[in-house]
């Protein structure tokens, strides 16, 4: 492709001389570079691709685009504002604008983005739509499941991604992370949904605030006739419809107040039943994963559903066979007749919800398995103790993923914490595994362990069982260790 048609959009001055310059890749790593590839220098937040610039132009690098002032330089050098939105841009023009021509779902929101996703998947492809899925457990493409290194890919990933998808909808998880980097800059959207907003990522956005007007810019990226679907049963989501409202963005709100467009009705918690109404029309919900906040994970995908077009009873038939997501209040069935949760659940909101659910379905006794992040928003440590604290019997302070942080002081800081916070309900054992074995052990029938923090996610560190996940880690156990 020629470099005018690649830069187009971009605010970049070109040189007449080098416009019909034959571009054959992108790249945003060096080591990616080819003969005749345009490098993208990208400031990161561990290194900077300016550094790199020399050793993509030694790989074939023709021209490289960045944000800094570079004198001098054997190939064209374009400056921009943002090297990351420029990217976005460039990738799309190369890719020929590959979300154009697709149904685009765009879901963000603090939780519930990947439970929605797979519901809505399994909706769409059970009505015979073709579905490519990129989110924070895997992305699928063409039937073909490829790991997923971010919820939301870099957007040269991304295009690449949608441009091999020969699929009829993308069902796309959008982080806030994703949006302030630009990693969906070129792509455009038909529907996108807000779940919730709860405390996460403050380590990186500072406020709330500012974590809520990233999530907003979500909805910058619709199409001309773009929908908005927003639980308002929150407080960001009914300040969030209010915004997309006054930009004349055509809303489908969804809660319990009769202002909404879909309302919530006769709300039956223990069987995870709600009656939708919008305009007159009724219809008796049930999610297939219990608990409320799939009640409104559900609830999001049934309506995109039908804004697609599929009729209600095939929507609703459809729900009744969905088989759940991995690591999502994932149920394993004890011998000795307990249960327990593996849930991804890392907000205070979140725990309150896996929590609360196992109360109200039976639960005995509550143990309660988790750890934090190294590296990660320390401020909402606190809150997340506090729940455990008033909603289990018992909780595990143990270990996540420790990032950076050395062992010795991440365990240092969880006895701090235990000390400072947990009633009396607390104690520490740093072994995730040994963790679990000692809640499974000292288990009964009717009791529920729920373990958060990781879900699906596979361990970073080595532990005393010889296992890989939390599930794994369950039926090792259960199965008597063999």
């Amino acid at each position: 492709m020629e470099l005018k048609h690649l830069l187009n959009a971009l605010k970049a001055e070109i040189k007449p001389e080098i416009a019909n310059l034959t571009i054959k890749g992108i790249a945003d790593n060096s080591v990616d570079v080819s003969k005749d590839y345009l490098f993208v220098a990208i400031k990161g937040f561990k290194s900077n691709g300016h550094d790199f610039i020399d050793d993509a132009i030694k790989r074939g690098a023709c021209v490289i685009v960045g944000e800094m002032d570079i004198v001098s330089l054997p190939i064209p050098y374009i400056k921009v504002a943002n090297s990351r939105r420029a990217l976005g841009i460039i990738a799309s023009n190369f890719y020929h604008h590959p979300s154009k021509s697709k149904i685009m779902i765009g879901i963000t929101g603090t939780n519930g983005k990947t439970t929605t996703s797979y519901i809505l998947k399994h909706i769409l492809e059970s009505n015979g739509h073709t579905c490519s899925l990129i989110g924070t457990i895997q992305n699928i493409v063409n039937g073909e499941v490829y790991d997923s290194k971010n919820t939301t890919p870099s957007s040269l990933v991304l295009q690449k991604l949608l441009f091999e998808s020969k699929d009829e909808i993308v069902i796309m998880e959008v982080s806030s992370h994703g949006l302030s980097q630009f990693r969906i800059e070129g792509i455009t959207f038909d529907y996108c949904l807000f779940t919730n907003l709860d405390q996460e990522h403050l380590d990186y956005h500072k406020t709330m605030e500012e974590y809520f007007q990233t999530k907003l810019s979500l909805f910058s990226y619709l199409k001309k006739n773009g929908q908005a679907i927003v639980n308002t049963d929150n407080v960001w989501g009914k300040k969030l419809a209010e915004k997309l409202k006054d930009k004349n963005i055509y809303v489908h709100s969804l809660g319990q107040s009769e202002d909404n467009k879909f309302q919530i009705l006769d709300l039956d918690f223990e069987n995870s039943v709600v009656q939708l109404t919008e305009d007159n029309e009724s219809v008796q919900l049930s999610s297939p994963i219990i608990g409320l906040h799939n009640i409104y994970n559900t609830a999001m995908a049934y309506i995109t559903a039908k804004l697609i077009g599929i009729e209600n009873d095939n929507i609703l038939n459809s729900i009744k066979l969905f088989q759940g997501v991995k690591g999502r209040f994932e149920i394993l069935k004890l011998h000795n007749g307990a249960t327990v949760v593996v849930d991804y659940a890392h907000t205070a909101d979140a725990v309150f919800h896996c929590l609360t659910t196992s109360k109200k379905y039976g639960a005995k006794k509550i143990t309660h398995i988790f750890g934090f992040r190294g590296d990660r928003d320390e401020s909402k440590r606190q809150r997340i103790l506090a729940v455990s604290s008033e909603f289990s019997d018992e909780f595990i302070l143990t270990l996540d993923d420790l990032n950076s942080v050395p062992i010795n002081e991440m365990i240092e800081s969880l006895y701090k914490l235990n000390n400072h916070y947990a009633n009396n309900k607390g104690i520490v054992m740093p072994d995730r595994t040994s963790a679990i074995k000692w809640a499974i052990e000292n288990s009964e029938q009717d009791d529920w362990i729920l373990i958060t923090g990781k879900g699906h996610e596979i361990y970073k560190q080595n532990f005393s069982i010889p296992t890989t996940s939390d599930t794994e880690t369950v039926l090792y156990i259960d199965n008597g260790e063999k």
